[in-house]
């Protein structure tokens, strides 16, 4: 429970650091809009992306890997689009705002995850 809880504050902030530094990225409300953004998106990734993936492995095989970085575009616009439904009010305008958004994201939860994995391992 405390990783899944750890997780969804890292998402959550770096929902926040995607807000602050891609234009076409944004919510009204506060902190709970983005939690809630950050369970949906979570939920998300963890049952659609890995069924995408797999349907989509020839093409990330031949861009080397790179079309990983689609689908993770994909997985925030489509994340916003089921935010929508949940009244969550998080917007992102196009595929552009959500493949940069997503990036940073991906790039925040990284550093983030190093971060916090260091400091775990220090006090066990």
């Amino acid at each position: 429970m405390k990783r899944f809880l750890l997780r969804w504050l890292i998402t959550g902030i770096a929902l926040y650091a995607a807000v602050r530094l891609v234009p076409g990225i944004s919510y009204e409300g506060g902190w709970q809009t983005l939690a809630g953004m950050a369970l949906i998106f979570g939920l998300v990734n963890a049952f659609v992306r890995p069924i995408l993936t797999l349907l989509s492995c020839p093409l990330i095989v031949l861009t080397m890997g790179l079309f990983i970085l689609v689908i993770n575009g994909v997985m925030l616009w489509l994340a916003t689009q089921l935010a929508s439904l949940f009244g969550v009010s998080f917007y992102v305008k196009g595929f552009g705002s959500a493949f940069w958004g997503a990036l940073v994201i991906s790039i925040v939860s990284f550093l983030m995850s190093l971060f916090i994995g260091e400091e775990s391992k220090h006090r066990d």
